[in-house]
């Protein structure tokens, strides 16, 4: 069962999510909170599998929410807003958010976005992607304590996090590199504790900040 908490400052919203997810049988609503300081708080008490984060909200917006509740917690952030701005995305994505989706998202597609994200995956739809990218381009040069963190990690770890910039599931590098699945396990979850990552999101964000990858060039090695 996926526990989750429900961050938004709008009841109407609040409601509609908790409706949707909790007619689900594998997703259980276990707190609401109307303002950032208050699911930080319920976060913390509750600790559910994946907080799903309204951006704009009183007393504590999303961004901030969000960095607290990955600091403090071992619960997922799942990004919602009705505000589609390139400020937000990477944001939210830097403070640790595992995903953004925009409020008006079919039912569906919200539905399997909670179940990816508590699972331990990202959730990075290529628009939102190719946005964050862009943003990370016109940042310029590379983070200097990013880059040397990133030289800590073996050559074929290095290949494996370009590959996850690229998008690729351990299946598809296990292909790419003619190794077993779980190899590429082992290589994924060192190279997460090297670099103290929590998921697939924030080791997208890693390559491109670092350098090791370059926005408009391919990650493919």
């Amino acid at each position: 069962m996926t526990r989750v908490l429900l961050a938004d400052d709008q009841e109407l919203f609040r409601a509609g999510f908790a409706t949707i997810l909790g007619a689900e049988p594998d997703l259980e609503i276990v707190g609401e909170a109307a303002d950032g300081a208050a699911a930080v708080r319920a976060a913390v008490e509750l600790r559910p599998d994946l907080v799903l984060m309204d951006m704009r909200m009183p007393v504590l917006d999303g961004v901030e929410a969000t960095r607290q509740v990955c600091a403090r917690t071992d619960s997922r952030v799942l990004a919602l807003t009705m505000f589609d701005t390139d400020d937000y995305l990477y944001a939210v994505l830097r403070a640790g958010a595992s995903g953004f989706l925009l409020k008006d998202v079919p039912r569906a597609e919200l539905v399997n976005a909670v179940r990816v994200v508590a699972a331990g995956d990202a959730l990075l739809a290529p628009a939102v992607t190719a946005r964050v990218l862009g943003e990370l381009h016109r940042r310029g040069h590379p983070d200097p304590a990013l880059a040397t963190a990133v030289t800590t990690l073996t050559p074929r770890e290095t290949d494996v996090l370009r590959l996850i910039a690229a998008g690729l599931t351990n299946a598809e590098i296990a292909a790419h590199h003619h190794l077993s699945e779980h190899t590429v396990k082992t290589h994924v979850g060192n190279l997460f504790t090297k670099l103290a990552l929590r998921d697939r999101a924030q080791a997208v964000m890693i390559a491109y900040e670092s350098g090791l990858v370059v926005a408009g060039q391919t990650p493919l090695p």
